[in-house]
């Protein structure tokens, strides 16, 4: 009953700035955990960053802590994922999600009920 999409990616050079939205429709957005995650060729999804759906906390994986900032627009029913100093490890597809508010983990995959395309980040050298 989510429906999710990504837009904003694309090809950045290292050190640069790139900001991330999902548009999120079908429920109300504010009663949703959100969160980003991420997948590189070859590997595992792996967790990003998220926002709660009460009280705006946040969690980030420890790589993008004090580089990503992730944030919620309810009004607008968006999520943004401002990425800054980025590095070529960030290159990958990165996907945004919506956690109904069960009180599970918010940075495991498959705690995430709703998922969107994903949008690509490339960050060259």
């Amino acid at each position: 009953q989510v429906q999710l999409v990504e837009s904003g990616g694309g090809l950045a050079q290292a050190g640069g700035s790139l900001r991330l939205s999902c548009a999120a429709s079908g429920r109300t957005f504010s009663r949703y955990a959100m969160g980003w995650f991420r997948q590189a060729p070859g590997k595992e999804r792996e967790f990003v960053a998220s926002v709660a759906w009460i009280g705006g906390t946040t969690y980030y994986e420890d790589s993008v802590k004090g580089r990503f900032t992730i944030s919620r627009d309810n009004a607008k029913n968006t999520l943004y994922l401002q990425m800054n100093s980025l590095k070529p490890e960030d290159t990958a597809v990165y996907y945004c999600a919506a956690k109904i508010p069960n009180g599970g983990s918010y940075y495991r995959t498959d705690e995430y009920d709703y998922w969107g395309q994903g949008t690509q980040v490339t960050v060259s050298s």
